[in-house]
């Protein structure tokens, strides 16, 4: 864990030593800066986790949370843990930016989890009881009646014993292959000679429309499939004695990339990846407890795995993530309270958003307090049917299983407009769905590009040309997240609808770089793409915010993402805070910035925002001497999205566009309910509303405020109306 930050003392003794600290001054290249990546990021998951502990929360959103957690924690190693074995098993000794050897960041990073795991222990448990209170029950298959066995084990017998298939391991059968992520008995056999036991592995089949949990009739009352299996173990050995059963799960490694520079076909490359992951090595063991160490011993050993560091013992339910069933029971009182997107209030009466865009300006998108359905895709399906649209292009990261956005797509090339997407196809679990997409487009008349070697396609970007009245002229969205109308509901992300010439013209550069890759002589006027423009652009203002700064006309720096990683823009906001600057930093996750060091970030403030939407707005502002600068885009500041990834950032120049995302800015630092005050050692703060403070969090204020820009416009438009009516009668009457 971050070590608790130790600040000078006022007892008259020597002060202790801060961190980075020398008699000059501050040595910005300390490591003692610069937080742990890997720790911070589990340090995000124990505020997710206490909104599941939190007694606010209601009680189905809480089982809602504590799957979160348990999901994150599976990413977490198949990503993070097993970037860090990889690199072990290179023999890679070399320092991260804050000090640790990946042995070390190893360490700390199971001391964290283990401490993770026994808190979301005790949680289920907890919730389990207050779940049952209000009759929804979890329970294990013995504690049923008579009645209630028997119906589980005829629905089992009937559904899904036909998919339960027993492998035994003995020397005519090898030790089984282990996918990843699943769930598996160890059943003990009694041999049949009576010379001692044999072992057999039977997976439960998850998954393809069986339930992890089975449900008695029409009831809430829930019971966890592998026990109903472990109970009704006679049915798949008859006349055979069973000693005991216990499960287990294991954790592969998703870090499976090998060289494109090398390929001569990427689509080719990428399917490979995924066959390669399949079977990629393990990272983790999970047992439940009791497992008996003969038997641990022997799964850590065929697994190739450190019994001491790599095996973690399980009490209760296994693989928690499958609460999500759970938390789904539709039980509205122990919900939040219903969200439906309100329409755009620009856009809601609009005939023709093209001509709309062209007339009004730029058009700020909140997602998802405004509709996705009724803005970004209504801006892809006009596209596609309109007769002056001659083409569409697009960049595509993910999408929706059933995406409207790609049927518009295909609507559009039937129609006989050019249309190209950028597939990235490197999309961290989602390779196999793009892979499909891409084949699907390409079969149906879209042409198919898969991005610049060597860099991934993030950008958010829909890129329109239309044949208006007056010429050609280019509309675009461009966004802060995926065009995926599942997560556009769950997810807060911005995006603007324009049809500015000077961004056109960069987005014609943009798109011209993404389908051949040469880099020469590409200029941007507005827009700060990655890898080349953005963090040079970035690092640059924050010291023109320095240069600026004075007392009379203090400078202040103000970026909302979800992840600070990058150690040289964290090096110049330790800058821009030593020199007088204010830095307000909204940070979802990761941060390596220690704030409130005196002398040196005491002029920073970090917060973070935990809620019932996962925070992905990406906005950066500075106050530039009063000459105010915003831009919204893709890109984290982490190095990865800086130097090695294809983002688009873009200016949002409209006063009143401007206005809102000063709004959102003002609203989140305000927070009181959702937002936590990080501390310098990297520990975090919980605000409470005080007496006479608004104890609404920033996201319910967010959907009063969308309902009202709806309503306020829906009365004017109606004014507006009547008005216009009287006065074009007396114009009609002075003819």
């Amino acid at each position: 864990m971050e070590t608790t930050l130790d600040m000078p003392n006022d007892t008259g003794g020597e002060p202790e030593r801060l961190p980075g600290q020398t008699d000059e001054g501050f040595d910005l290249d300390s490591p003692e800066l610069y937080l742990n990546r890997e720790l911070t990021w589990l340090n995000f998951n124990r505020r997710v986790l206490h909104e599941a502990q939190d007694t606010r929360t209601p009680l189905l959103e809480r089982v809602k949370f504590l799957a979160i957690v348990s999901s994150n924690l599976d990413e977490f190693f198949m990503k993070r843990v097993g970037g860090l074995k990889q690199q072990l098993g290179a023999g890679v000794h070399e320092l991260s930016v804050d000090g640790r050897t990946p042995l070390e960041q190893l360490a700390e990073c199971h001391e964290v989890v283990r401490d993770l795991k026994a808190q979301q222990r005790d949680l289920a448990v907890h919730l389990t009881e207050q779940l049952s209170e209000v009759g929804i029950w979890i329970s294990r298959y013995y504690e049923l009646g008579e009645a209630e066995q028997a119906e589980l084990r005829e629905y089992y017998l009937e559904n899904i014993f036909p998919l339960v298939t027993p492998i035994a391991m003995d020397p005519a059968h090898p030790f089984p292959f282990i996918s990843n992520l699943s769930l598996n008995l160890l059943v003990s056999i009694v041999r049949s000679d009576g010379k001692g036991t044999a072992l057999a592995r039977i997976k439960v089949p998850i998954g393809k429309g069986v339930p992890r949990f089975l449900q008695i009739g029409e009831s809430t009352h829930f019971v966890p499939l592998e026990d109903v299996i472990a109970h009704n173990l006679d049915l798949l050995f008859p006349g055979v004695q069973i000693e005991r059963w216990d499960v287990f799960r294991v954790t592969r490694n998703a870090i499976t990339e090998s060289s494109e520079e090398q390929a001569n076909d990427l689509l080719e490359l990428i399917e490979s990846e995924l066959r390669d992951r399949k079977f990629a090595p393990i990272v983790r063991l999970e047992v439940s407890r009791g497992m008996p160490s003969i038997h641990r011993g022997m799964l850590a050993a065929e697994l190739g795995l450190s019994e001491e560091e790599d095996v973690y013992e399980v009490e209760g339910l296994m693989q928690k993530r499958d609460l999500f069933q759970v938390a789904g029971v539709d039980r509205p009182e122990l919900h939040d309270p219903p969200h439906h997107p309100v329409d755009h209030y620009k856009i809601v009466d609009a005939p023709n958003i093209f001509h709309l865009i062209r007339k009004q300006g730029p058009i700020l998108l909140q997602h998802p307090y405004e509709s996705f359905a009724t803005t970004v895709e209504r801006f892809v399906r006009e596209a596609s049917v309109d007769p002056k649209v001659l083409a569409i292009k697009m960049t595509l990261y993910r999408t929706a299983d059933k995406s409207r956005v790609i049927s518009h797509l295909l609507e559009a090339a039937r129609n006989g407009k050019q249309v190209m997407v950028t597939v990235e196809l490197k999309a961290r679990f989602d390779e196999s769905a793009n892979i499909r997409w891409a084949n699907h487009m390409e079969e149906n008349g879209i042409h198919v590009a898969y991005g610049v070697v060597g860099l991934k396609t993030h950008s958010k970007v829909v890129f329109v040309l239309r044949r208006d009245y007056d010429g050609l002229r280019r509309y675009a969205h461009l966004g802060t997240g995926n065009y995926h109308s599942g997560t556009a509901r769950l997810y807060s992300d911005l995006g603007v609808l324009t049809s500015d010439p000077v961004v056109g013209r960069d987005l014609t550069e943009l798109f011209n770089f993404l389908t051949t890759g040469f880099v020469p002589n590409r200029g941007y006027q507005k827009l700060l793409p990655a890898p080349k423009h953005l963090k040079k652009g970035l690092l640059a203002r924050i010291r023109r915010e320095i240069e600026k700064h004075s007392s009379e006309n203090p400078g202040l720096i103000q970026f909302k993402m979800n992840a600070l990683e990058d150690s040289d823009v964290t090096r110049a906001l330790y800058e821009a805070s030593r020199a007088g600057v204010h830095v307000d930093l909204i940070v979802r996750d990761t941060c390596r910035l220690r704030p409130g060091i005196p002398g040196l970030s005491d002029n920073v403030n970090i917060i973070s925002i935990v809620g019932r939407f996962l925070e992905h707005t990406r906005i950066y502002y500075f106050r530039n001497g009063g000459d105010e600068e915003y831009f919204i885009g893709s890109a984290d500041l982490m190095k990865r999205n800086l130097e090695s990834r294809v983002e688009t950032v873009v200016p949002v120049e409209t006063p009143a566009l401007r206005q809102e995302l000063r709004q959102i800015i003002d609203i989140q630092l305000a927070d009181r309910r959702c937002a936590w005050d990080m501390r310098a050692d990297g520990s975090y703060i919980q605000r409470r509303p005080r007496d006479g403070e608004d104890a609404r969090s920033s996201q319910e204020i967010q959907i009063e405020q969308a309902q009202h820009r709806l309503e306020e416009a829906t009365r004017l438009g109606k004014k507006i109306k009547r008005s216009g009516f009287r006065s074009g009668s007396q114009v009609r009457g002075g003819r």
